[in-house]
């Protein structure tokens, strides 16, 4: 399954306009709450210089960035948790991602309804996480009834140890802490990831603030506002104005370096947090080139050389036998692949050798 990041947060603070930037896609972005309803789910190119620097080092027919799911998920309200505003459906969706894109509004308009009346984004926020924990906490109310008895009665050694980490989750819930914030051992990690609670999934805020304030975020109250809730996280958070990166979206590619470099930017706000979310999401990257492609390839942080050769293919995971592997690093710093090798930079790796963000492989295999 691929991973999927959600977009979420209150009614009418750019959720849609980030997501049709994002995914150069028209899903509908209107002016009133639950607008979206059913979750728009898009496929997004990871921007990736690597990819095209290598292209020109090999002149393959074709060049290949990795992808990951974005999903546009309508605005909570309060009272989610308890079934408000379509509640019940939108938390379900949340509950099928793997991190969450918080979009907190950041901008005055008063040509722009706020749900709650006023800017607040701190406010905002809180609600959004109120409604995520008593979700979470219904859930692990709802699973404490179901192994206290055992726990107490029947003393079985895990129905013991599940019940006395559930006790613990209720109690940090209860005091309104997120489930991701929660120090357990490694133990109880095992158990805990099978109830998929909403606090548990990481996450990364985006700021949507004026066209005015996206060139001095420092000067921006709300967006240093923001940025200290998410340091006291241990978050990241990206500023943007999803209006405009919407528009810069719409451009060619020539056109948008032109525009972005105008304002003194390197990348968009976007590619910030298609880049930021895919780290959250604790992928990486490796490569594969020649004559006929480059291609990058995602993969789980941790993952070993076979498993990653099975995502090239099945078969090269089945008959594995070594990868040679270089950095791409060492090829910008060398040139090509023949300096690699007189350099003594080209390493063969075995079964059990970690890949790394930034390596470029080529896999042995016999089946």
């Amino acid at each position: 399954m691929p991973l999927t990041a959600g977009i979420v947060g209150l009614p009418n603070v750019g959720k849609s306009t980030l997501f049709n930037a994002i995914t150069k896609s028209q899903v509908e972005a209107a002016n009133y709450p639950f607008a979206t309803i059913k979750p728009n789910i898009k496929i997004v190119e990871v921007p990736d210089e690597r990819v095209d620097r290598l292209a020109e080092i090999f002149h393959p027919r074709k060049s290949i960035k990795t992808t990951f799911e974005f999903t546009d998920i309508a605005g909570l309200v309060k009272g989610a948790s308890k079934g408000e505003g379509l509640g019940n459906q939108f938390l379900g969706n949340i509950r099928e991602v793997d991190a969450i894109v918080h979009v907190v509004r950041c901008f005055e308009n008063s040509s722009i309804v706020h749900i709650e009346d006023t800017v607040d984004p701190i406010r905002d926020i809180e609600i959004v996480n109120l409604e995520l924990a008593l979700a979470d906490l219904e859930t692990v109310s709802n699973r404490i009834n179901k192994v206290e008895r055992r726990a107490l009665t029947t003393k079985e050694k895990e129905a013991v140890k599940e019940f006395e980490m559930l006790k613990k989750l209720k109690t940090a819930l209860e005091e309104g802490k997120m489930a991701r914030s929660i120090e357990l051992s490694e133990e109880e990690k095992e158990i805990f990831k099978n109830y998929h609670l909403l606090t548990a999934k990481p996450v990364i805020y985006v700021a949507n603030v004026s066209e005015n304030d996206v060139a001095d975020l420092e000067q921006c109250q709300y967006y240093q506002r923001v940025r200290e809730f998410a340091a006291r996280e241990n978050n990241q958070i990206v500023g943007i104005t999803a209006q405009m990166e919407e528009e810069i979206s719409a451009l060619d590619d020539e056109s948008r370096a032109m525009f972005l470099a105008d304002l003194g930017l390197k990348r968009s706000g976007l590619d910030e947090i298609v880049l930021k979310t895919y780290a959250l999401l604790n992928l990486c990257t490796f490569f594969t080139v020649g004559d006929d492609e480059v291609r990058a390839w995602k993969f789980t942080k941790g993952m070993k050389a076979p498993d990653c050769a099975g995502l090239i293919h099945s078969d090269f995971k089945k008959g594995f036998i070594r990868a040679e592997v270089y950095k791409y690093a060492d090829l910008i710093t060398y040139g090509s692949e023949a300096a690699l090798k007189e350099a003594g930079k080209i390493r063969v790796e075995g079964k059990e050798y970690v890949c790394r963000d930034g390596d470029v492989m080529f896999v042995r295999f016999n089946v």
